[in-house]
């Protein structure tokens, strides 16, 4: 069985409209099942720069499926045991979400499997 890596991932900067409140944290993260295969989300890695707790969500056709807190000035990686998956014409993306008024940057990186 052949399988294809994909990648969501970079440096992004971001501003919090509040910890409810989830937004895209950039166009770029957005990635659609092509047909003909399923696609598997494998695993998250994130870093905050921020003073603040913010949360990394992944989104499935809009809605927020996995919310992935990344501590203040720091990290975390998640391996992702139950799995997914994801038919032709699905769309994961990457949220994010931060307290009111909180500013830094998030770096994500984000792998997943077309089968």
């Amino acid at each position: 069985m052949m399988t294809t890596p994909r990648f969501l991932q970079g440096a992004f900067a971001f501003e919090g409209h509040g910890l409810a409140k989830p937004a895209l944290l950039d166009p770029s993260l957005s990635y659609t099942v092509p047909e003909g295969v399923t696609g598997q989300v494998l695993y998250v890695r994130a870093g905050n720069s921020s003073d603040e707790l913010v949360s990394v969500l992944l989104a499935f056709d809009g809605t927020p499926s996995r919310w992935l807190p990344v501590g203040a000035k720091s990290d975390m990686h998640v391996s992702l045991r139950v799995v997914e998956d994801l038919l032709a014409g699905s769309t994961v993306e990457i949220h994010y979400s931060a307290p009111e008024g909180a500013t830094g940057t998030l770096v994500v990186d984000c792998g997943l499997v077309e089968v």
